[in-house]
């Protein structure tokens, strides 16, 4: 095999997805120190891969009226000279892009009806849950002789903290009355479907609690069609509701100031564990979304599963038997304390 030269790693999903990718880079810059490592990504997710030190250039994903225009986005692909494509996510259309931009080196699975477009097929299906999907992602690297082993704690995400973000925040902060002297517990109550959630009433009794104490600052965090959501647990408590007020990047700084991260699965949670945060994680048993697939890639958290002896657990069976709803709040939060006092005493 020839070393690679010039390698487009195409990831043209949600946040989490492009998150459990970004380890490629500093993966392939260690063995191919030469080689020029490009993403291809959606237009919101782009602020992840942004400023990367082991990404030399972004490209985002052609899109025209929700639609994704093939022949463009080839020819954008093809003007590129790219010798290697690794397709983490996988679609026709990603697979024939890279297909008609006659890129030599097509690495992909080996089990959808269009692999025949990949000339580099791995066969692991990812839906069995065997392995985490960073996990999966690294396993591509095999195909240009790449056998790398991960270690939750030592995996490098390299996720960028954008400074003139970071300082929208802090200023943000300031005009809402939050002070930095306390730890900061951050909320992110929503998921996008992704998974079966933590009922809110659950969510809200969690806010409720963590919120009377004083040595904590509680935050809510959500996009613009959460904040209904957002400020409904958030009610009756002295926690700031923030859902609505960041983007993408203003996101990744603010979890940046937090001790503590809480959320259902959802990609933000994958944020604050790259960015070495303390994470508490409510996921469902359900094979194709469980932690064991899709659970924060560290060592520093806790994540609770419904405690019903549940086996071969489909969506349908979760929301019918209310499986979330077993899920022990009083554990979640004397973890959630735990996680604060441990991170206060490291600090001193």
């Amino acid at each position: 095999m020839n070393k690679p030269a010039n390698i487009l790693i195409i990831r043209t999903d949600r946040i989490g997805d492009v998150i459990l990718s970004l380890p490629l880079a500093r993966i392939i810059k260690k063995n191919y120190p030469e080689c020029r490592v490009t993403f291809l990504v959606r237009e919101y997710t782009s602020a992840i891969t942004s400023d990367h030190p082991y990404i030399d250039e972004v490209i985002v994903l052609k899109e025209e009226n929700g639609k994704i225009p093939l022949h463009k986005n080839a020819e954008m692909i093809k003007d590129k000279n790219f010798d290697t494509a690794i397709i983490v996510y996988p679609t026709f259309k990603t697979a024939l892009m890279v297909f008609l931009a006659r890129i030599k080196l097509k690495i992909g699975s080996g089990y959808r009806w269009y692999s025949s477009l990949f000339n580099s097929r791995v066969f692991e299906h990812r839906k069995n849950a065997e392995k985490h999907e960073l996990e999966y992602n690294i396993n591509l690297l095999k195909q240009i002789e790449i056998y790398e082993v991960p270690v939750a704690d030592q995996v490098n995400f390299d996720l960028n903290i954008n400074p003139s973000s970071l300082e929208k925040v802090k200023n943000t902060l300031l005009e809402c009355g939050i002070s930095f002297g306390k730890p900061i517990v951050i909320f992110h109550p929503g998921s996008g479907g992704s998974a079966v959630d933590l009922p809110a009433e659950k969510m809200a009794a969690i806010l409720k609690n963590l919120s009377i104490q004083d040595n904590v600052t509680v935050l809510v965090t959500g996009t613009n069609s959460e904040f209904e959501l957002c400020k409904t647990i958030s009610s009756e408590t002295n926690a700031f509701n923030l859902a609505g007020k960041f983007g993408l990047k203003e996101l990744i700084a603010l979890i940046s100031l937090g001790e503590v991260f809480i959320s259902n699965s959802t990609g933000p949670i994958h944020i604050a564990a790259a960015l070495g945060k303390s994470v508490i994680g409510f996921y469902p048993k359900i094979l194709s979304c469980s932690e064991k697939r899709w659970g924060p890639y560290t060592t520093n958290k806790v994540v609770f599963s419904p405690e019903l002896d549940c086996s071969n657990c489909t969506r349908e069976q979760c929301e019918q038997l209310d499986c979330m709803n077993t899920i022990d709040i009083d554990k979640v939060i004397f973890e959630v304390n735990n996680k604060i006092f441990r991170n206060t005493e490291d600090r001193k």
